[in-house]
């Protein structure tokens, strides 16, 4: 069997549990899959398009914060602050909320505050190409 176990939780919804057949999650170093029998190990997740397979059919994408990926002995935790499928997304929110980012990057303050904003602006960018692209998937 191919499947490993998969759990995506967010901080105010448990998003997914069940089978998988494979995971992209985005990484500090970029997409990153996962497949049965992967090596254990434990990633940060940045804000991204996670995409998984349940099976040959059937695919679900969804737009992604920053978290965690925790791979232990076929069983797969994707722990993030929020995530979003594309139909959930309002796209003019997700341009201001850029924007307004954007602007708290050009202010002087501290490097955590900076750094925050990032973060803001990649999130934002990530659900921009996310509610852009054509989903013709579940």
């Amino acid at each position: 069997m191919n499947n490993f176990s998969l759990h995506i939780l967010a901080a105010e919804r448990n998003f997914y549990e069940g089978d998988c057949i494979s995971l992209v999650v985005p990484l500090t170093d970029g997409a990153y899959g996962i497949q049965c029998n992967h090596k254990n190990m434990v990633a940060a997740i940045v804000p991204g398009i996670l995409e998984f397979s349940i099976n040959e059919e059937e695919r679900v994408v969804a737009c992604v914060s920053q978290g965690i990926l925790v791979v232990v002995d076929n069983d797969v935790k994707v722990l993030v602050d929020t995530i979003e499928t594309p139909d959930e997304i309002d796209e003019n929110r997700a341009k201001a909320a850029a924007e307004e980012a954007k602007e708290a990057m050009l202010q002087k303050q501290s490097i955590q505050e900076y750094k925050s904003a990032q973060m803001r602006i990649a999130r934002e960018m990530s659900r921009l190409k996310l509610k852009g692209r054509d989903n013709n998937i579940k």
